[in-house]
C-alpha cells in the first residue's frame, strides 16, 4: 500500500514522510524556543517539546519498521532507482557515494533521540507544574540548546543523504 514514496523520486512512503517531517522540524523548534526565549511562554515550550519529541519518535519508529522489515534496508530503496542488470555499476556507485552520507547522519540520528529524551524527562521531574524558572534552569538551557543543535544536525544531515542517495543523478 505505502511501499513508493511521494516526492516524485522512487523511494518509499515513510521514507517521504521522514523527509517532509525533517524539514518542518526545525522550523518548529526554532518557535518553541522563542516562545521560551522571548515570551517566556513555558507551558507552551513544553507541550510543543513533548510534543515533537512524541511525534517524531513515532514517525521514526514506523520509518525504521518501514525500512528494515518492509523495504529490507536501504539499499534496496535505492535499488528502485535502477532497472535492470545494465544499470547495477550505476547502483553500486550510488550506494558508495550515499554511504559516507548516511554514516555521518546515523551520528546525529542516534544521539538526537538520547539526548532529547533526557533533556524532556530532567525537565519533566525537575520543573515545577506549570513549568517556571527554577534551580534546573541552567543546565536545561545547555542540554536544550545541545538537542537544539543535534536535532538540526540530524534533519541536515537526513535531507543530504535524500538528496545523495535519491535525487542526485
Amino acid at each position: 500500500m505505502f511501499t513508493d514514496g511521494f516526492l516524485g523520486y522512487r523511494t518509499s512512503f515513510m521514507l517521504d514522510f521522514v523527509v517532509c517531517a525533517l524539514v518542518i522540524i526545525v522550523p518548529v523548534l526554532v518557535t518553541s524556543l522563542c516562545l521560551v526565549k522571548f515570551g517566556r511562554r513555558y507551558s507552551q515550550h513544553r507541550f510543543l517539546q513533548t510534543l515533537l519529541c512524541a511525534v517524531l519518535l513515532v514517525a521514526v519508529g514506523a520509518f525504521e519498521v518501514d525500512l528494515q522489515i518492509v523495504q529490507g534496508g536501504w539499499e534496496n530503496v535505492v535499488l528502485k532507482s535502477y532497472a535492470g542488470p545494465d544499470d547495477a555499476a550505476l547502483f553500486a556507485e550510488r550506494i558508495e557515494t550515499a554511504r559516507p552520507w548516511l554514516w555521518l547522519h546515523l551520528v546525529f540520528a542516534i544521539t538526537t533521540p538520547v539526548l532529547w529524551v533526557v533533556t524532556i524527562a530532567m525537565a519533566w521531574r525537575k520543573f515545577p507544574s506549570p513549568p517556571a524558572p527554577a534551580a534546573h534552569s541552567q543546565v536545561h538551557r545547555r542540554l536544550g540548546w545541545l538537542s537544539a543543535i543535534d536535532v538540526t544536525l540530524t534533519a541536515v544531515t537526513g535531507l543530504l543523504f535524500y538528496y545523495v542517495a535519491f535525487v542526485a543523478a
